[in-house]
Formats: C-alpha cells, sequence, structure tokens
C-alpha cells in the first residue's frame, strides 16, 4: 500500500491511497487540490511510482520484516 500525505501547518490536508487509488482531501484546499489532481497527470505519475516501485519491491521489504 503506497499512501502520499501533504501536510501545511501540521495538518493533513490531501493524501493518495493506492487501496483507493486516487487522491482525497481533508480540507477545503485539500479537496479543490484532490480533484484538480485525479484530472491531470498527477494522478498518473502516481500510480505509476506504485508499479514502478512498490510492487517491484514489496516482496523484498516483506522477507526483510518478517
Amino acid at each position: 500500500e503506497l499512501i502520499d500525505s501533504y501536510y501545511f501547518n501540521q495538518v493533513e490536508y490531501v493524501r493518495f491511497n493506492s487501496t483507493v487509488g486516487k487522491y482525497v482531501g481533508y480540507t477545503e484546499y485539500g479537496v479543490k487540490n484532490a480533484e484538480a489532481w485525479n484530472k491531470g497527470d498527477y494522478l498518473a505519475r502516481e500510480l505509476g511510482e506504485l508499479e514502478r516501485f512498490c510492487k517491484h519491491n514489496a516482496d523484498l521489504h516483506y522477507r526483510v520484516a518478517l
């Protein structure tokens, strides 16, 4: 699971969660950003990072954790 959170003044305002598959806003500003990022290239880049890094290394990190 990939979680990419964005904070301002110690308040989380938007988060990408790979389980949900999109950005989710937690403040008024975050909701506006999430809507824009879900329509643009940001979502495609985040899903690309999920494929490129996370799924490729998940087995390795899981074995090390055990």
